[in-house]
């Protein structure tokens, strides 16, 4: 049904988009890709229906598509030769693919900080309510399980009431804004199972869901009659009870606190959802997935067998594509029901504002903030400094080069993070030697590190450079090198770190502290000659897992880097590099 599918096309991005706290759903813009195998008649119609649906539902909705693509020529054609007795004969063949809209949505978010997310909020008393756009119809057709059945199915999901979807998105919005869900998760692909699964996954925590008020068939008699025994409609019942889980009808299922419920179900009973919204169930202490009927258990398992078996696709990619050791140790790390997550733990006060009085008394110290082609962290960076009393300014490679601005007259400064030169010589590699191969610039660079009145920062790609500027850096002899990852992956992920006890004026009064960050980088493992250059190479800062043991396993050490180690200060603390 391509109307159908188009139509659903727009509406998951729909549901998806509306944990973010956006205005209005006239203000999400979409985009467009149509795919189809143009110039068969039957597939020119079923791309004219489609576009029409689409463009209907657009105009109902308030939403425009003011970018997109076509993908017209999606057919293979070739001819296969299949000897005979007497003669060659030549077939000719032709793979078709669907008809199908693929629709990306953004819009403007009010407030980032309330975005909702599948993961649940545990220790909270709380309930699980499916809010379902399907109206009851649990329409199975193009489901995932009619895939693994190897079925095709009559009737496909679809949106039969676009007043329903512009009052659910309002509604979302409402009880977001009024603090009221904790977490939410659009029902799409896998049905209630996988979206229910998915937030446990998510939360490392149990569920238990009651099926009864998604299993009742209204056209069916009273099943509890006395003349009726439970065999003779358990066929019927499984039948619901599996449409009921695995329809991909759209819909949502959020989390409100127990005391919240009724609110709740009162804001979409005006928003005339109320026939449709159901409590469904409740994250349970209990780490294993369960779904009862008839206050019996229909089916459970454990959350963290589910988990994997869940991750298993994206695992044996992995093992391929990937360091097979890392793929290994991040699948099996997954049955890990102790794992304490990440979490914040700091030894010192982060409400002090330690930079207050030296403001107070109109201090500001100039700090340079380095960059070259590629760098793109440096507003940022920037931002920091500035906040903390600096007097911060963009320094470009070529404004040294130039003589615009000189390292004589700063007191900091900081080399950024990004892909200086494209990384293509290695990362920071290109840059360093802009440095190392220019006389005049090596001389003043060396000049500012040998002056004992500054400090110097490298983050990411400018730790890159700076290891590999270490000679002219007093007291940094013994960092180490960067090479690429071990995962052999680029790593963007939230990693916990801890800062050890090092001289770095930077990281002064924080020893001990454990919290996560952001690490973004392809070549970030610490490289040493000997385990007598790694002792002596003032290390700062190191990757922990998340119980605060030394990170030696991927992900918790995203890079191999030994003993986790991924910042390093030299001799007299003036120098900090730091590879998140």
């Amino acid at each position: 049904d391509p109307r159908a599918a188009s139509r659903m096309a727009i509406v998951e991005t729909v549901t998806n988009l509306a944990g973010a706290p956006i205005e209005s759903i006239d203000r999400i813009k979409l985009s467009a890709n149509w795919m189809a195998a143009s110039g068969d008649p039957a597939e020119d119609a079923d791309l004219f229906d489609a576009v029409e649906a689409c463009a209907a539902l657009c105009r109902e909705l308030g939403l425009s598509i003011p970018v997109g693509k076509d993908s017209l020529s999606m057919r293979t054609v070739w001819q296969e030769r299949i000897d005979g007795r007497l003669a060659e004969t030549v077939i000719d063949k032709q793979v078709v693919a669907p008809t199908s809209l693929i629709v990306t949505g953004f819009a403007p978010v009010t407030d980032a900080r309330r975005v909702l997310t599948p993961k649940l909020a545990r220790g909270v008393d709380s309930v699980l309510i499916l809010v379902d756009l399907g109206q009851g119809r649990q329409r199975l057709g193009g489901s995932a399980l009619a895939q693994v059945t190897h079925q095709i199915g009559n009737e496909a999901p679809d949106l039969d009431d676009p007043a329903l979807l512009a009052r659910f998105f309002a509604a979302i919005q409402r009880l977001n804004g009024e603090g009221r869900l904790l977490a939410y998760h659009d029902r799409s692909d896998g049905g209630l199972f996988a979206t229910v699964c998915e937030m446990a996954f998510a939360a490392h925590c149990g569920v238990a869901v009651n099926l009864d008020l998604l299993t009742i068939d209204p056209l069916t008699e009273d099943w509890g009659d006395y003349k009726i025994r439970p065999e003779q409609v358990s066929v019927q019942r499984n039948e619901l009870t599996l449409k009921a889980l695995f329809n991909e009808e759209a819909g949502a299922v959020v989390q409100v606190r127990s005391v919240d419920r009724d609110a709740v179900l009162g804001v979409l009973r005006e928003s005339g959802l109320s026939k449709f919204s159901h409590v469904i169930g409740k994250p349970q202490a209990k780490d294993a997935i369960e779904f009862f009927r008839d206050a019996k258990l229909v089916y459970g398992g454990s959350r963290a067998v589910l988990q994997q078996a869940w991750s298993e696709t994206s695992y044996k990619i992995a093992g391929l594509r990937d360091n097979p050791e890392c793929a290994a140790q991040e699948f099996e790390r997954i049955a890990r029901a102790d794992d304490p997550g990440l979490h914040l733990r700091l030894g010192f006060d982060s409400t002090d504002d330690v930079a207050a009085p030296f403001i107070a008394s109109g201090a500001r110290p100039r700090i340079a903030i380095l960059r070259e082609q590629g760098v793109n962290s440096q507003t940022e960076m920037a931002a920091a400094f500035d906040r903390a009393g600096f007097d911060a300014f963009d320094v470009h490679m070529t404004d040294l080069f130039e003589g615009r601005h000189k390292l004589a007259d700063f007191r900091g400064l900081v080399a950024c993070g990004g892909f200086s030169y494209g990384d293509v010589l290695g990362a920071g590699s290109g840059w360093a030697k802009s440095i190392l191969f220019n006389g005049a610039m090596a001389e003043q660079f060396a000049l500012f590190f040998g002056r004992p009145d500054t400090f110097t920062l490298g983050v990411c790609n400018g730790c890159q450079m700076m290891s590999q500027i270490k000679a002219i850096v007093p007291g940094a002899g013994h960092w180490p090198r960067f090479l690429r990852n071990r995962s052999e992956q680029y790593e963007a992920r939230f990693s916990m770190v801890e800062v050890l006890e090092s001289p770095s004026v930077l990281l002064a009064g924080m020893a001990g502290s454990r919290m996560p960050i952001a690490v973004a980088h392809g070549e970030g493992r610490a490289d040493f000659d000997s385990g007598e250059q790694q002792r002596l190479a003032g290390p700062a800062l190191r990757f922990v897992d998340n119980d605060g043991s030394v990170a030696n396993d991927y992900p918790a050490n995203p890079n191999g880097s030994p003993d986790g180690l991924t910042g390093f200060t030299s001799a007299d603390g003036r120098a900090t590099i730091l590879m998140p």
